[in-house]
């Protein structure tokens, strides 16, 4: 049996979306920027990709802009608010469990001059409301919190946040790295106060190399690409029109029977940790209820390295990852993990992460894998 339940690293495109690209692909070929019928085809692709996805989050098309993935889409909105404020202050904020994508544009900025807060986390990774409103400052201009935590599934407070932001600062931006939640939450940016929040296409069953951010309208962002002029000069460059046309049918997929479609995923949450919980070997990172993503498992397993769990795995045909898989394919230390103060399971954690497609069945079997799997490692570690 192959199993795949690295989900949160990257999902199989639907057949859909492939099919849209497909078509783009090798029939409506046309550069969208071309006035002639081959560039309208093009175009209306784009068009149609705006309208599926504005409405899944209740906004005008307009306040997309295509991008070529999560790390383009929090950079340009980092960057990008950064760059357009900075003469109302030079204060950031952020949390200490971001994605290296919100990260390392933060620390850009502060060799550039900025200030960044840094909001400590508790155990489960969840932020201080109370930190948070004494962070906000006069001169802070943007604050950057993620939806959802890529590598133990804690979902953050984004409504209170965003209340609590306008309340201290009417005029800082709040901007949501939403790639692990889009798709698995009804998002509202608007209801819930986000002026920029970012989507990556793979992660809801599109294809990679696709993604986009929602900027609120009238929210002053400087771009980072320059070129042709392309999406009102906010990102040049011809848009990549078959990985648009199949992001906006995912994001319209992924949002039909959308409330059995999570509660599929809670259900496949709950039977995994029920299956090993009651083992002295394994540990749960984070909160395990619907008060956490339904999507994600952190699981550390005692004296087993998280690449030698991860391998061992895929020998019986079960995928997974040691941590997140997105930055590169060697783990670096989780500063997650370091954040909620698991720092003794560092290097011995797994993700687990599920998708609709995947089966109570092969939950099942994952379970009996690692029951037979880890007592025979850890007797071979002991001697």
């Amino acid at each position: 049996m192959e199993v795949y339940f690295d989900n949160s690293a990257t999902t199989r495109c639907s057949d859909g979306a492939k099919e849209l690209m497909v078509r783009a692909l090798s029939q409506d070929y046309g550069n969208p920027s071309s006035l002639h019928g081959k560039g309208l085809e093009g175009e209306n692709y784009i068009r149609e990709a705006r309208d599926k996805i504005a409405k899944t989050l209740k906004v005008n098309g307009s306040e997309l802009i295509f991008t070529s993935g999560g790390t383009e889409s929090n950079n340009l909105a980092i960057l990008g608010a950064a760059l357009a404020n900075r003469r109302s202050g030079m204060h950031l904020i952020t949390t200490c469990i971001e994605h290296p994508a919100v990260s390392a544009p933060m620390k850009f900025l502060e060799e550039q001059g900025f200030s960044v807060t840094y909001l400590k986390v508790d155990r489960d990774g969840m932020i201080s409301l109370e930190e948070l409103r004494e962070a906000v400052r006069p001169e802070t201009i943007l604050v950057s919190i993620m939806y959802v935590n890529n590598e133990i599934g804690a979902v953050e407070p984004i409504a209170e946040a965003a209340k609590i932001i306008k309340e201290q600062n009417p005029s800082a931006l709040f901007h949501v790295d939403a790639i692990q939640a889009y798709g698995k939450y009804m998002i509202h940016p608007r209801k819930l106060g986000i002026e920029l929040m970012s989507v990556s296409g793979h992660k809801i069953h599109g294809p990679k190399g696709s993604g986009f951010l929602y900027v609120k309208e009238k929210t002053k962002l400087k771009p980072i690409i320059y070129g042709g002029g392309q999406q009102k000069n906010m990102r040049s460059g011809t848009e990549n029109v078959p990985g648009i046309a199949g992001l906006g049918q995912a994001a319209w997929e992924a949002y039909q029977d959308f409330e059995e479609k999570q509660a599929h995923l809670y259900r496949l949450k709950g039977a995994l940790i029920k299956g090993i919980e009651k083992e002295s070997w394994a540990h749960i990172n984070g909160r395990t209820g619907t008060d956490s993503a339904p999507h994600i498992i952190s699981l550390s397993v005692d004296g087993i390295r998280s690449e030698v769990l991860l391998h061992a795995l895929e020998e019986e045909g079960i995928y997974v990852s040691a941590g997140s898989a997105c930055s590169s394919n060697k783990p670096a230390v989780s500063r997650t993990l370091q954040s909620i103060g698991a720092r003794r399971h560092l290097d011995s954690t797994v993700r687990i992460s599920f998708c609709g497609e995947n089966t109570l069945e092969e939950v099942e079997y994952c379970v009996k894998t690692l029951k037979e799997l880890v007592p025979r490692f850890q007797k071979y570690i002991r001697h």
